[in-house]
């Protein structure tokens, strides 16, 4: 059964990691293999936390698949809990956990934040394990790369307008 786990610390705050990792309908634009996102039901549990059930669609070349999962939102333990429901696999588990962090000593109080993100998996068709198996292992390994890239794109151009927008009150002439 392959897992892998990556910690991380990034330039961004947990809150703003958290809402990058959470908005799944962006997935296709940056995550590795994520042809599409299919949300089928966004409800809130009793204790507040958000609670999809969305399809994932994956691929390389001639191979694709779509899985089904529930994604659980929880803002304000700025976590997210993926619990497999149905697709080639015949396990899934997957744990998101944002935390913030002090700057370093000598550094702008630029926020930061650790990241853990932890996988494991296995297919259901051995066959499909051997045919996609070393593609999802390197891909997995570049989903935390490409989140924290997402938010410097993301996250830089917000910056960036803010400090080009006139105050309030105020227009650009």
């Amino acid at each position: 059964m392959p897992s892998f786990r990556t910690q991380r610390r990034v330039r961004h705050s947990a809150a703003d990691m958290f809402d990058l990792v959470a908005d799944v309908e962006k997935y296709p634009l940056f995550v590795p293999l994520c042809t599409g996102i299919k949300v089928r039901k966004r409800v809130t549990d009793g204790e507040g936390r958000e609670v999809l059930t969305a399809d994932m669609s994956v691929g390389y070349k001639a191979i694709r698949e779509t899985f089904t999962s529930k994604v659980t939102l929880d803002r304000a333990n700025h976590s997210i809990q993926v619990e497999y429901l149905d697709g080639p696999f015949s396990k899934l588990d997957n744990r998101w956990t944002f935390i913030d962090a002090p700057p370093a000593a000598g550094q702008d109080d630029r926020k930061l934040c650790d990241i853990d993100f932890y996988i494991d998996y296995e297919f259901r068709s051995r066959m499909l394990g051997i045919l996609m198996g070393t593609m999802f292992d390197t891909a997995f390994r570049r989903f935390a790369e490409a989140f924290e890239r997402r938010a410097d794109l993301v996250y830089s151009r917000r910056a960036t307008a803010a400090r080009t927008s006139p105050p309030s009150g105020e227009t650009n002439a």
